[in-house]
């Protein structure tokens, strides 16, 4: 007989060891005493800046701007499998329990997320307004009873194919989250509140009764679950090898320049794939483009000179510790053994590749600073930067390298 209630815990049961399993992987490594350092530093720059504000600062707006996309964005981590789609369709009607349970699990964690943010935003709000901390419980059970409105919305929107239904969803209760948001903190009236716990109210009944005739999407369900755990596990993959773990690869016809001046020679054959791998994957091009970007934000609003020196050399620590695992991106692909061309090209050409990928980044990051007019610092950034890479391929990449292929 089928039992949904231990369908339920089987599948959250695995998935709670899966993600401990890596998690063990991704706090053991140097990566985390990076982020302590940089959570500090952030933490104390930030007090800096609150002290600074005056009193007629737009808080209220600043937080239900962010605190608008924290409650917008709620999946419900359903713990489906591509095989559901043909076992466990004939049984919808019977899940509905299956499904509660998962959207319970999903608030909860969520919620947590949702807790970090609001006391992250509280001090600034502190400070402007005269009642400090003492509304932040009611602002979190009030945030948090909205966070399960969006879930069930969420829940809901998922009956619809269409991808533009999908969109103004995203639209709407954005802009339904950020000013109910900016109301609740502005303290304003209670009535007005109420109106717009009516029109949520209402928003959520029209789609429920809309879709109470239809059938889940089962695709567009098992295909959002398939991406979030993709996405965790492209970091574990920093760290670990994962099994689990799908390759995206796209074209980048527009980027075909970088490459197309490099010579066909056997000298020049691993630095061509390794630089078409990291150009073409989204994992290696997509995380060098995010770090830089947060990276040359991080250094632009920071006036002091050293903390912009040592930000650039820790986001060039980050950006080269997380291109390594490109030395065993084709690892069990036979093809590539197969190539007439010595080995000790292959090393060769993999540090070249990540020595030019860290010096752009490292101008990159003094080029900002110049543009603040910070000259010397600029220069300083630079030469470090330099530096830093030049002893980050040199011995530690070559050691990891070295380890790795030893196994």
């Amino acid at each position: 007989m089928f039992d949904e209630k231990k369908l339920w815990k089987d599948r959250a049961g695995v998935r709670v060891k899966d993600l401990g399993r890596y998690l063990r992987y991704i706090f053991n490594g140097h990566l985390v005493i990076v982020l302590l350092f940089l959570i500090g530093t952030a933490s104390f720059y930030y007090q800096k800046w609150i002290e600074g504000l005056s009193s007629g600062f737009p808080a209220e707006i600043i937080m239900a701007i962010i605190i608008g996309g924290f409650l917008t964005y709620s999946p419900v981590y359903n713990f489906l499998l591509e095989a559901d789609k043909v076992f466990l369709i004939p049984l919808e009607e019977k899940l509905k329990g299956y499904f509660f349970r998962s959207g319970l699990s999903s608030l909860f964690f969520q919620g947590y997320i949702l807790l970090m943010a609001l006391a992250i935003l509280m001090p600034m709000y502190a400070h402007i307004s005269r009642e400090g901390f003492h509304r932040f419980f009611m602002f979190f059970v009030v945030l948090l009873a909205l966070k399960a409105w969006n879930l069930a919305s969420s829940w809901r929107i998922h009956y619809y194919v269409q991808s533009s239904v999908h969109r103004w969803d995203l639209v709407v209760r954005y802009f339904l989250n950020a000013v109910f948001s900016y109301l609740l903190f502005k303290e304003a009236n209670v009535l007005l509140l109420f109106l717009i716990v009516i029109i949520l109210a209402f928003y959520y009944y029209s789609f429920y009764v809309r879709t109470k005739s239809m059938g889940l999407k089962w695709d567009l369900l098992i295909d959002g679950e398939e991406k979030r755990m993709a996405s965790f596990y492209r970091l574990a993959n920093l760290f670990t090898d994962v099994p689990k773990l799908k390759e995206t690869v796209k074209r980048r016809k527009w980027l075909d320049f970088i490459i197309n001046g490099m010579s066909f020679s056997q000298e020049k054959t691993y630095l061509y794939l390794f630089s078409r791998t990291f150009l073409r994957s989204s994992d290696y091009l997509g995380l060098f483009i995010r770090l830089t970007v947060i990276g040359t934000f991080a250094i632009y609003f920071i006036s002091f000179g050293l903390g912009q020196i040592l930000l650039s050399v820790l986001f060039l620590y980050l950006t080269g510790f997380q291109l390594l695992p490109l030395w065993n991106h084709h690892q069990n692909k036979l093809w590539v053994d197969l190539y007439p061309v010595a080995t000790n090209y292959k090393s060769a050409a993999f540090h070249s590749l990540l020595m030019i990928i860290m010096i752009v980044q490292a101008v990159i990051f003094a080029m900002f600073i110049l543009i603040k007019g910070e000259l010397v610092i600029a220069f300083l950034a630079l030469l470090g930067g330099l530096l830093f890479t030049f002893l980050f391929v040199k011995f530690y990449s070559k050691n990891r390298v070295k380890d790795v292929s030893s196994i």
